[in-house]
């Protein structure tokens, strides 16, 4: 009879292949995507400046959700409600992985360690508008 293979109501058993142990706890085999490291926490500070030339909306705005979203991904949009109500409450919050999209589109910026968020988010450009998908061009706002 074969060494890896049992009669009925055999009860001892030979592995048919050998099992690899697991790593050692805390090791890693590569290195740690972005979400998965330790984020610091930080204390935003909202970011005001003059909004008579232009046109804004609240972060809780439909506006918001639909467009900005549309442009920047539903994660930096998330990213930027929580900012925004951190801010206003003044709660602190652990560093959004989207910060970098925020500012990079003029919504957050970073100063010496601190993080500034709109509170009031500006309507979108006329480049951003032209890179919505056409059924969205055609509904949004004139300015």
């Amino acid at each position: 009879m074969d060494q890896n293979t049992t009669a009925p109501g055999d009860t001892t058993t030979t592995p048919s292949s050998v099992v690899e142990p697991a790593p050692p706890p805390g090791a890693v085999a590569g290195p740690l995507r972005p979400t998965a490291r330790q984020r610091a926490i930080i204390r935003p500070i909202p970011w005001d400046w003059d909004t008579t030339d232009e046109v804004s909306y609240p972060t809780t705005h439909p506006y918001v959700r639909l467009y900005w979203t549309a442009t920047i991904g539903p994660g930096a949009v998330a990213d930027l409600l929580r900012l925004a109500t951190a801010a206003i409450r003044g709660r602190s919050l652990r560093r959004p992985t989207h910060l970098h999209v925020l500012v990079r589109v003029g919504l957050a910026h970073t100063h010496s360690g601190h993080v500034f968020v709109r509170t009031r988010v500006p309507q979108l450009n006329p480049i951003q508008v032209r890179l919505l998908p056409p059924d969205l061009r055609r509904q949004h706002p004139e300015p």
